[in-house]
């Protein structure tokens, strides 16, 4: 585990139980993520870590899609609440550096603003272990903060710790540079109680030629 994730982890689960009443009732509230993420579900062939699952809300929603996926979280309460809301499902405390899973076992991961407190500087180890466990011609769906100017990640004050927000081209970038294809985007503006891009980038690991 990383000095980053460390911190994380001390952060969510002070705020485990708070974290996930405001995201209870999210999947329902957003229709365009929704669909995304149907999409993502529908690509994937195989299975799928929900990396960072958080009380595992997003977990419970693809497999109600049909797929077969499983939740990590660095967070100990994370975990918890998320087995307590689905019992059927596996989850289980670990890093998103160092994934349980064997090279190109998954058909997808699910990441899903679990990167917003890395380091810019930290993600390539990230998405090259997404790399290393994601199946030639699997698909990851990674969320984000979006930046509307600048070419540059910033570091912002989010309510737990740090986190960064990231010019869609920017990041697309980074993840292609560490072996990804893009496939698609989702940009949505700011709600009211949003204060940046609610963003989601599409990529898939290659197919062996």
């Amino acid at each position: 585990m990383t000095s980053t994730e460390a911190t994380t982890r001390t952060a969510y689960d002070s705020v485990a139980t708070l974290y996930a009443e405001l995201v209870d009732g999210w999947v329902a509230a957003a229709p365009l993520e929704r669909a995304f993420l149907a999409a993502f579900a529908e690509l994937v062939d195989g299975p799928v870590a929900d990396v960072g699952c958080g009380p595992g809300h997003l977990t419970g929603h693809l497999h109600s899609l049909g797929v077969d996926v499983h939740g990590v979280d660095v967070s100990p309460e994370m975990v918890a609440l998320a087995r307590a809301a689905f019992p059927h499902l596996s989850f289980a405390v670990g890093s998103m550096t160092a994934l349980d899973v064997a090279d190109g076992s998954l058909g997808g991961i699910l990441a899903h603003f679990s990167t917003i407190h890395t380091p810019p500087a930290e993600l390539a180890a990230v998405l090259a272990e997404f790399h290393r466990a994601l199946a030639p011609g699997g698909h990851l769906n990674l969320g984000f903060f979006g930046s509307e100017t600048g070419s540059e990640p910033t570091p912002f004050d989010h309510r737990v710790t740090t986190a960064y927000h990231w010019p869609a081209d920017t990041l697309a970038d980074l993840v292609c540079r560490n072996g990804f294809v893009e496939v698609a985007r989702l940009a949505r503006k700011p709600g009211e109680r949003e204060r940046f891009l609610q963003s989601q980038l599409l990529v898939v690991k290659p197919q062996l030629s």
